[in-house]
Formats: structure tokens, C-alpha cells, sequence
């Protein structure tokens, strides 16, 4: 009966009987549980009738709260079938201007002005900031970013926060991080400042902010991309996945090379444009092909060893002067060596997986960036047990080059902060 009464109401009202510009207050003060509104409010010359009717319109069109205690949609009124698990996760603020959007909607009609577009198709639209960090437009837009660590004390985010707002550059994404062991850890992207006048800005930075907080930090430019190479051995499902992710521009990054000690990926790789080098490594000369690596490496920003089965040396990775990631299934320690997924199958694992970290003089024992797993059973043969940690390889070195590439890991000591 209530139902039917308040589309009686919404009718009048949508065809004009409680038109009268006595109605042209403010919709957002509206009652939540359908009392009249003062009489401050409502003209003299409206009937109690129409202010009761609006009244009610009101309460149930304009701010519905659910049973859920969330703020329905435009047709949560019938039935309230219109929720979903997303509309809980909205947050406050957006309800609020959803909320608004329909009842400056209201007001409008309360006013006799004809509305742009119905309420419905305004309140359906996606809430700005609901998609996941890693699926937002923001990496789409330049923005420069912030990367520190200094020991954690009150005031870091305000100093940090107020020097940007100071210079007139808006934050638009921000992470942080505060460890037991008492180190603070902060990323944060913000509207780049003109090209000319950023090395002042961050000499500023360094000098009012980072010394006195005893910050390392530094400065990355997203409109800048970075150069990477890879490096490959006989099997290449890491490499065609990272040449795939760069062809479709989903790394972001130049791809300088890719250098290996097997002459099988040369077709593959030359068919995108992108050098090729076979670079054969032979016991007695291992110190001669490392050099000749560098060579053909020149400067980059960034090495990835999509399954490289060669150990580098320290004196390599110190001319390389640039950071490192290996990719490996995650049965280290218990199974080191060859044949790893034979020798798991015979003692019969549950959980196999893969582990990508920096590169180390430490072998395999770098910083880890990025794990994952996933199940097994006696029913899955050597091959299916190799299949599966493929894919998760793939999954696993992708992710953690793009976070490397988007600025996202800190280190603390021998273990990352990545947000």
C-alpha cells in the first residue's frame, strides 16, 4: 500500500500537480523518515496536502535508505534489487554526491526546470576512484613521484604533503607504510612541474624536507620511460610473455635488447624490431662474455632475466651498475639444482609456485618483489606440474617488473616494501 501510495506522489509530482514555486527550496535538506518539513520552508499558500506529498516523495526518492544502511539507487524503492556487493564497498563521499546529484535533480523539478537527464542515468554512473589502483587512469596521466624512507616520527606525510601543496602541485596517488623495526616508507605521485622547473623544486625538497627528516629518497618522471633489457636462455615463455606486455604498451618501457647464450629465440625477437644477440658462454671464457654482454647492454635502467640459467658474476652486476630481476619456481630451498619439478613430483608437493626478486651476489637469494602458488595433486604428472609453474612464472615476473617499473618498490634491507 505504502509502495503504491509513493508512486501516486512521484506521478503528481513528474506531471505537475506539486509544481508550485512555493517548492523551490533546498532539496538536500530533506527529512530521512517522511516527517513534514518546517514550516520556514513551505510557503504560506501550500497546502498541507502537496507539503506532505512532497514530504514524502522526498524521503523515499531522494534519500532511500536501505535496510543495508547504504544509500540505494534510484529504483531501490521497488523491491530494492538494484544492490550489489560494489554499492557496499562505495564510500561515504560518494554516496554523498550521488546523493546530491539527485537532489539538485529535485530541485529542479520542484522548480519546473526540465532536467538534463533523469536521476538514474546520472547515479549510474561508475563512482570516480572505485576501480583498483593497478586499473585506474591515473598511470595514463604524467604525474612524477616521490619515493622515501626515513625513520618514522610524527609529521612525515604533513611536511611532505604541505611542501607539494606550497608548490602548487596536486597529489594524486599516496601510499605508506610504517615498519616495528620504526622506518617509514611513502610513495606518492603528484602533477609533474614544468620541465625547467623541476630541478629547483627538488633541490628545495632535499633541503627543507629530506635532511631534516633524513629522508633517501628520490625522483621518477612516469613521462620518462625506462630502458630495460632482457636476457634468455632455451625457454622463452617469459620472454614472449614480456615482448607481448611491450608490444601492447602495457610495460611502458623502452626495450633496449635482449641478449642470450642460445641462437633459438632470434626469429621471434627480430620480428618485432627489437636486436638480437647470441652471445655463447663457454667455462673458460665466461669472464669474455660477461664483458661482451655489457657491451651490447650499454645503459639501462632495468635487467630482467626471463629464465637466464646463467649465475652472474659480482663484477658483472657492478659494471651493470642497474638493478636486476630473476624469475625462479619457488621449491628453493628444498630443491635446488636440476629437474626441480621431477624431483618435487617424487615427494609428492601440494603447492608449487614461483618467486621473482633482485639479483644479488648472493645467488637466488635477493630481495623478493613478487610470489605466488597454487595447488597440486598426485594426479598431476611432471609435465603438468611444469605447465602450471610456467604460467605462474609468467604471472610472477610481470608483475613484478611492472612494479619496478612503476616506481612501486622500496627496499628495506633484504626484503621490498611494494605498494
Amino acid at each position: 500500500m505504502l509502495l503504491t501510495l509513493a508512486r501516486i506522489a512521484w506521478w503528481k509530482l513528474l506531471t505537475g500537480s506539486i509544481n508550485d514555486p512555493a517548492f523551490a527550496g533546498r532539496a538536500s535538506e530533506r527529512p530521512i523518515r517522511g516527517d513534514v518539513p518546517p514550516l520556514s520552508r513551505v510557503d504560506a499558500s501550500a497546502t498541507a496536502g502537496n507539503a506532505i506529498a512532497m514530504a514524502r516523495t522526498m524521503a523515499m526518492y531522494v534519500r532511500f535508505v536501505s535496510k543495508r544502511g547504504t544509500v540505494a539507487r534510484f529504483r531501490a524503492s521497488l523491491g530494492d534489487r538494484h544492490h550489489t556487493s560494489r554499492s557496499l564497498c562505495i564510500n561515504r563521499h560518494k554516496l554523498r554526491r550521488k546523493n546530491q546529484r539527485s537532489a539538485d535533480w529535485m530541485n529542479r523539478v520542484l522548480r519546473g526546470i526540465q532536467p538534463t537527464s533523469p536521476v538514474h542515468s546520472s547515479l549510474e554512473k561508475p563512482a570516480i576512484g572505485s576501480c583498483p589502483r593497478h586499473h585506474c587512469q591515473i598511470d595514463q596521466h604524467p604525474t612524477s613521484r616521490l619515493l622515501l624512507a626515513c625513520p618514522d616520527r610524527p609529521g612525515l606525510i604533513a611536511a611532505v604533503s604541505g611542501f607539494l601543496a606550497d608548490a602548487g602541485l596536486n597529489i594524486v596517488d599516496a601510499d605508506q607504510h610504517s615498519s616495528r623495526e620504526g622506518r617509514f616508507f611513502m610513495r606518492m605521485a603528484f602533477e609533474p612541474a614544468p620541465a625547467e622547473e623541476r630541478a629547483e623544486l627538488y633541490e628545495r625538497f632535499a633541503t627543507q624536507i629530506a635532511r631534516p627528516f633524513e629522508m633517501e629518497h628520490r625522483f621518477a618522471e612516469s613521462s620518462e620511460p625506462k630502458r630495460l633489457a632482457i636476457m634468455v636462455s632455451r625457454e622463452d615463455h617469459c620472454l614472449s610473455d614480456l615482448l607481448w606486455r611491450w608490444r601492447s604498451g602495457e610495460l611502458g618501457a623502452d626495450l633496449a635488447c635482449v641478449v642470450s647464450n642460445h641462437p633459438d629465440h632470434a626469429d621471434q625477437v627480430a620480428s618485432l624490431g627489437v636486436p638480437y644477440h647470441h652471445v655463447p658462454i663457454d667455462g673458460d671464457d665466461r669472464k669474455v662474455a660477461e664483458q661482451r654482454t655489457l657491451e651490447l647492454l650499454g645503459k639501462v635502467d632495468l635487467l630482467i632475466l626471463a629464465r637466464y640459467m646463467q649465475v652472474l658474476s659480482s663484477e658483472f652486476l657492478q659494471q651493470l651498475a642497474a638493478p636486476a630481476i630473476n624469475i625462479h619456481h619457488s621449491f628453493l630451498p628444498a630443491f635446488v639444482g636440476a629437474d626441480p619439478y621431477a624431483r618435487a613430483h617424487e615427494r609428492g608437493v601440494k603447492l608449487i609456485g614461483a618467486t621473482a626478486h633482485y639479483v644479488t651476489k648472493e645467488l637466488d637469494a635477493g630481495p623478493i618483489i613478487d610470489q605466488d602458488v597454487t595447488r597440486v595433486s598426485h594426479r598431476d604428472e611432471i609435465e603438468d606440474l611444469m605447465r602450471i609453474g610456467r604460467d605462474i612464472e609468467r604471472l610472477v615476473l610481470a608483475r613484478a617488473v611492472k612494479a619496478h617499473l612503476d616506481d612501486r618498490v622500496l627496499l628495506d634491507g633484504p626484503r621490498t616494501i611494494v605498494f
